[in-house]
């Protein structure tokens, strides 16, 4: 395709500078596979070492504005405290994720226990979560639960789902008026038997019972091998009822590698659905965010580079000539509406997104910019000493 003329480029870029993605701020830590986590030079030790990190990030592509918070990895004794900071740093703390899946505890799972301590505990923490979203100013709780079973037989599914229901209503309860709880699922791991939220079907049944403030998560790892993703996004899309993205890729499980990594045009056809469902814009509510592992890589560039993937994957979904494909569509033109798709997507966006950047004030050149800035030789000497964040694998 060739590239876009002067009214196209101004539509796009329009369009990306309102584009928001939220970045993790264990993606700056320490983390691996469940075998072996492989600590790195200049790794943050404390929320807000993870925060300077990631404003970093925001500085140099000026669409991570930003970070998401997940608790007790980053617990700090004054969280409006660590909110100002990270309003001096440019950028503002965004989703709480709470954990309920590392306490000895949790063994046989957390608000779905058999136990009724259990649950307590973990509703208390969910509670807790909300707390500390009073404070950081936060708009989402976001909720994923690793339990399940592993053997048939080993408790009743149903009694699960009531507990779950329990749980989650007391939590959404909780909630304030400006705030949303966000359900994530997953088809399996560490539970292998079965999952009590493995699907995106099951966290819209929930969701829709609570009410308005519970939305789905969409994980792009978290799918059985085919499963088309970008028809889960049209569907909640159109149901009102998609809240958020987890970003990563794939190649066969939960791999929670780089944002389009394993399959870019997975990314795209995602990106179409949702600017065909007009859910760019930040006032659509859904929050685009990374929930990546970067085990063997450099972390702040990974992170760099999974957001410049996001901008050049909708930048090609914006460049989908919705009449043409529109027509073809209603003409029963299977090959002509394919290659309105296909033309997108072959484009070289680069240029524009580059030129839109420079516009900005920025460096067309994110990734460059950050390997000329010194930040990880400044950061490698500075954070030499203590003990460096990770989850513990």
């Amino acid at each position: 395709m060739t590239q876009p003329d002067a009214a196209t480029r101004e539509r796009i870029t329009q369009a990306l500078r309102g584009q928001r993605i939220e970045t993790p701020s264990w993606a700056y830590a320490n983390s691996g596979t469940r075998f072996k986590v492989f600590p790195q030079e200049g790794v943050p030790r404390n929320p807000y070492e993870k925060i300077a990190d990631a404003a970093v990030v925001h500085r140099l592509t000026g669409v991570a504005p930003t970070v998401a918070l997940h608790i007790p990895w980053d617990r700090v004794d004054d969280y409006a405290n660590l909110a100002g900071y990270a309003a001096d740093q440019g950028v503002a703390l965004g989703a709480i994720n709470a954990n309920v899946f590392q306490d000895n505890d949790y063994k046989l799972g957390s608000v779905t226990n058999p136990d009724p301590a259990v649950r307590r505990k973990a509703i208390d923490h969910l509670l807790d979560c909300v707390d500390i979203m009073d404070a950081t100013g936060s708009r989402d709780l976001k909720l994923w639960f690793s339990d399940g079973t592993n053997y048939p037989g080993q408790d009743d599914f149903r009694a699960r789902q009531d507990r779950l229901a329990v749980a989650l209503r007391e939590t959404y309860d909780r909630l304030g008026d400006d705030q949303r709880m966000l359900l994530e699922y997953k088809l399996f791991e560490p539970a292998f038997y079965t999952t009590d939220v493995p699907d995106w079907g099951t966290a819209y049944a929930h969701c829709l019972e609570l009410g308005p403030k519970a939305q789905v998560v969409i994980d792009t790892g978290h799918h059985a091998p085919g499963t088309n993703i970008e028809f889960i996004v049209a569907f909640l899309l159109r149901a009102g009822k998609l809240g958020a993205f987890d970003f990563n890729s794939r190649f066969y499980a939960d791999d929670d590698l780089m944002v389009g990594a394993a399959d870019p045009f997975q990314l795209f056809r995602i990106m179409y659905e949702i600017v065909r469902g007009d859910a760019l814009r930040p006032e659509a509510g859904i929050a685009f965010m990374l929930d990546q592992c970067h085990n063997i890589e450099p972390k702040i560039p990974a992170i760099i580079r999974s957001v410049l993937n996001v901008q050049e994957a909708t930048a090609k979904a914006l460049l989908v000539d919705a009449d043409a494909l529109a027509a073809a569509q209603r003409a029963g033109d299977v090959l002509g509406a394919n290659a309105v798709l296909m033309d997108a997507y072959h484009t070289d966006v680069r240029p524009l997104l580059a030129e839109l950047r420079a516009d900005l004030g920025l460096d067309p050149d994110p990734m460059a910019a950050y390997a000329r800035s010194g930040y990880f030789e400044k950061i490698r000497a500075e954070r030499a000493g203590g003990q460096q964040a990770g989850w513990g694998a």
